[in-house]
């Protein structure tokens, strides 16, 4: 019996890899440069004409390349060419075509970009690119189930006209782009492009003429905008002005194709460091690495620190790093954890489940790290992102509005009251900043410390913001007319009503928090939650008094914030994004000074008044820009948070050996517990057994 139990052991523990017995991944795997990654739902468009979702950039953006990028390391943010040879040639035009050499905003009637693309650039391999493929008979297209089902697979070099087609693909309606609407007022001849090819077929807008956008050579294109619109550039950055190949849009407008989800929003055609290789929305999604990517290098130089923080180590060296990306289906946040605490995923976010797990506090407010997680070697990332919240105040409403001394001083009292380091300390862990003013961290003209205070709202104490008191705020909401919050044409509580789209029963403490707030002013607020398309009616015909929206922004430009308070842009007037729908005269003339000049002392002079505006006349409580927290294994290298860019996979780096090892030692198995429940059970069984060969003898004789 013993004999029996030894060996019945020793077979068991030959008999597998003991550190890979959870192991949810091939072992071929174990040692290669392979990402793993999560997802939670199938990205909806892959095609960059049509994508603005952050789960699709996560693909796209490693897949599609814009002419031009956001540098890896340097800040604040700055453009740098990618498959551009350098930065574009810009020209301005007057309304008669004359060149300009050094004109005056006002004189601009155009201005015209330049862009020169490099030579010798392929996709990536596709069966667009073999003409046989794009007119399969119907029979072929019966014995295709998935694009690999294809055995001839081909490419060719990127030219200026693909990046033409694709702004053309932009104006098509059948498309729907969702900056069609904005392109139109800055390309000229979009909006009439639009208009000529809306009953033709997506393909045969590629003989149709844009007149503001022109193939000058096979290596360069050029796009003509209206007047002078220096933010331009930005949007030469977004996957949106990615070049398309015209073989792409025949091979998948075949009939058939679509029907096995063979399209654009499945397998994208792109020039980028990785292709998409699997799309399997209910199990994973697999990026390799593009056999064809043309030269690229890790920059060789960043901002200050990012050399001792280890971030220039792979100075010079070619891109990408990584060979494959393995994306997997995980809907749960508690099992996704713990498959990153046993190494089988390189990064995770912190729900929050896990927070206690992963961060404490300091006694001065800082995040860092619990004791496990340094044990483990495990990296924190901070990040304040490029997004602001906000409480808004409807400018038209006849209590909450207008720029009268009662209503602004009303406004500003609230602002005070809304205390939002309690509410980002209790609803978000931390995660967030209260602003100052309208421009996050990082972004040009914002300041920091005094200089950047908002004085309405705080005071600077012992070097750092303090909220003013609840008394100053009393004493304000008294000026205004509200003594004690008391309206004097009722003789009751004033009566505030805030619309929200929190419908659920989680969000209950959230409201709760927001009326206790309003009560230190003896305010009574009635929240009106609603569904998101009520809350957008009310928004866009004025019939609303406070609300919470954010904005993220699209590009690292202060226009691009400032813009939401821009007279000319107001909801119920103009049907722009300023929901709030205000107005100030000065405010408005300094703001279409401010978006076309460069960055200069003067524009930054421009943009510190116009916060002093906003501040004062307090159109929005100024909420808070939330702060990402991210966690990352020790072998995962290369890490800097770049908040703008989208493909920033490529600079990543994965030590194999490294995370081989570690999970080893993470994932070994614990055999003892099976050792004594088959110790119990031997226990049990001998004597058993012993009495049934009593029986059998005894029935034997």
């Amino acid at each position: 019996m013993h004999i029996f139990f030894i060996a019945i052991i020793s077979l068991f523990l030959s008999s597998c890899e003991l550190s890979q017995l959870n192991n949810p991944y091939s072992e071929t795997e174990n040692d290669s440069s392979v990402l793993y990654s999560s997802f939670s739902e199938r990205p909806k468009h892959l095609d960059p004409a049509v994508s603005y979702s952050a789960n699709e950039n996560v693909f796209i953006g490693q897949i599609y390349e814009p002419p031009y990028q956001y540098h890896y390391l340097k800040r604040p943010y700055q453009l740098e060419p990618l498959t551009a040879v350098r930065m574009p040639l810009i020209e301005y035009y007057n309304v008669k075509g004359d060149k300009l050499d050094e004109p005056a905003t006002d004189e601009i009637a155009y201005t015209e970009y330049t862009i020169e693309i490099k030579p010798g650039i392929q996709y990536q391999p596709h069966p667009a690119f073999i003409q046989n493929n794009r007119q399969l008979l119907p029979e072929q297209i019966d014995e295709i189930n998935v694009l690999d089902d294809f055995s001839q697979q081909g490419t060719r070099e990127l030219i200026a006209a693909d990046y033409v087609y694709q702004i053309k693909r932009l104006a098509h309606p059948k498309i729907q782009s969702p900056i069609a609407e904005i392109m139109k007022n800055h390309i000229v001849g979009f909006d009439a492009f639009s208009q000529q090819v809306a009953k033709m077929d997506e393909i045969a807008i590629r003989h149709i003429s844009m007149a503001g956008v022109v193939v000058l050579s096979r290596y360069q294109y050029k796009i003509r905008i209206k007047g002078k619109y220096p933010q331009f550039r930005f949007w030469l950055a977004m996957p949106f002005f990615a070049p398309m190949p015209w073989e792409a849009d025949v091979f998948y407008q075949q009939k058939g194709l679509k029907d096995k989800n063979i399209t654009l929003d499945w397998f994208p055609v792109g020039t980028g460091p990785y292709y998409l290789a699997e799309n399997n929305p209910n199990q994973r999604m697999v990026l390799v690495k593009n056999p064809n990517y043309h030269d690229d290098f890790y920059p060789t130089e960043g901002e200050a620190g990012d050399k001792a923080h280890g971030l220039l180590e792979d100075a010079g060296k070619s891109l990408p790093f990584i060979d494959k990306v393995v994306y997997i289906l995980e809907k749960e946040n508690i099992p996704y954890w713990n498959k990153f605490l046993q190494g089988y995923f390189d990064a995770s976010g912190i729900s929050s489940d896990s927070f206690d797990q992963a961060i404490q506090f300091t006694g001065t407010g800082n995040a860092q790290l619990t004791e496990v997680m340094k044990e483990q070697g495990i990296q924190l990332q901070t990040a304040v992102t490029p997004t602001i919240y906000y409480v808004g105040f409807n400018m038209l409403d006849s209590v909450v509005g207008g720029d009268s001394e009662r209503s602004t001083k009303l406004r500003q009292a609230i602002s005070i009251a809304l205390d939002y380091e309690e509410y980002i300390s209790i609803f978000m862990n931390g995660r967030g900043v209260v602003p100052q003013g309208i421009l996050p961290p990082g972004m040009y003209g914002h300041l920091d410390n005094e200089a950047g205070m908002n004085p309405y709202v705080y005071d600077w104490v012992d070097g750092h913001y303090q909220r003013k008191t609840i008394a100053s705020a009393e004493k304000l909401i008294a000026e205004a007319g509200y003594a004690n919050g008391v309206d004097p044409k009722t003789g009751e509580a004033l009566v505030l009503y805030f619309d929200n789209t929190s419908v659920g029963v989680d969000s209950r403490p959230q409201m709760n928090w927001y009326r206790k707030q309003f009560e230190k002013l003896g305010i009574k607020l009635i929240v009106r939650p609603t569904d998101y398309n009520r809350f957008q009616d009310k928004i866009r015909n004025g019939s609303i008094q406070l609300f919470l929206l954010g904005w993220n922004a699209d590009y690292p430009d202060p226009e691009n914030f400032f813009f939401l308070l821009y007279g000319k842009n107001g909801k119920v007037k103009y049907g722009g994004e300023n929901a709030v729908n205000f107005h100030n005269a000065e405010f408005d003339q300094l703001f279409e000074k401010m978006r076309n000049m460069d960055n200069s002392e003067a524009r930054f002079r421009i943009i510190q008044k116009m916060q002093q505006i906003i501040r004062k006349d307090a159109p929005w409580v100024f909420a808070f820009h939330p702060k990402s927290f991210s966690l990352y294994h020790s072998w995962y290298k290369n890490l800097k948070p770049n908040l703008m860019a989208n493909n920033t996979l490529k600079y990543k780096r994965i030590n194999a050996i490294e995370r081989a090892y570690k999970r080893e030692q993470w994932n070994q198995p614990v055999f003892w517990p099976l050792l004594v429940v088959f110790g119990l059970f031997v226990v049990f069984l001998v004597p058993a057994v012993n009495a049934f060969k009593r029986r059998t003898r005894k029935t034997m004789q």
